[in-house]
């Protein structure tokens, strides 16, 4: 029997970190017991994703893992953010965690990222559907009877009819041909409500559409626009 290791899933809750997760469960040198989530404390949501936390607790509850949260203040710092992950890392080393999992899949500088500051607590970071075919996913991920809703989009990319759909064969080819298919370029972010990995499916609404703007990082005279769509649970 191979040697196990203990690992936590970074969980963003949507569709990529679902069908990661899926495929790390059947990887037996890896025992997934914690879910690690990234929470603004400011709206009680999910970082980028705009999640309700609750809505949160209750997806991870249907998926029989524990959470773990970090709280970050509305717009934090690199310095910030770098210093709560740092010392998270700390506590789940001390905790025996060794190896940390991810659903990212071809963004380079991020993997490069994440590699750099886990390893200087001493843990490995894996990566279970990198450099996959991103139109190739989306179709995996519906043929193994998942399923999802798009609650955020880049505004700039995707206009907000697209906003509270559930992904699906028809939304695929509605998409521009400049969007990635799985939105890794940013261009949108879901919410995984059903699929194998769930014990149950999660009972909600779409409820209301809300927009922000952010600084652009890229270009300061350009402010980029973000929609977002609330879930409530039924």
């Amino acid at each position: 029997m191979p040697n196990t290791h203990k690992t936590f899933f970074n969980w963003s809750s949507g569709k990529d970190s679902a069908l990661a997760l899926y495929h790390l469960q059947r990887q037996d040198e890896y025992i997934v017991d914690r879910l690690l989530t990234t929470v603004n404390s400011h709206y009680n949501r999910v970082s980028m994703h705009g999640l309700p936390r609750p809505v949160l607790e209750a997806q991870t509850a249907a998926i029989g893992i524990p959470l773990d949260v970090v709280e970050v203040p509305e717009k934090p710092s690199m310095e910030t953010y770098n210093a709560l992950m740092t010392q998270k890392m700390q506590q789940m080393v001390s905790d025996g965690y060794t190896h940390a999992a991810f659903g990212d899949i071809f963004l380079e500088d991020l993997k490069v990222y994440r590699e750099k500051m886990l390893a200087t607590q001493g843990i490995q970071a894996v990566f279970p559907i990198w450099k996959r075919d991103t139109r190739e996913l989306y179709m995996e991920f519906l043929s193994k009877g998942f399923r999802t809703v798009i609650v955020c989009i880049n505004n700039d990319l995707l206009d907000e009819s697209f906003l509270g759909t559930e992904l699906s064969l028809d939304l695929l080819e509605q998409f521009p041909k400049s969007v990635d298919p799985c939105g890794e370029n940013g261009e949108f972010h879901t919410f995984c409500f059903d699929g194998p990995i769930f014990n149950h499916p999660i009972p909600f609404e779409v409820g209301e559409k809300v927009f922000r703007t952010y600084d652009n990082p890229s270009d300061k005279t350009k402010p980029i626009q973000f929609g977002f769509c609330d879930i409530l649970l039924q």
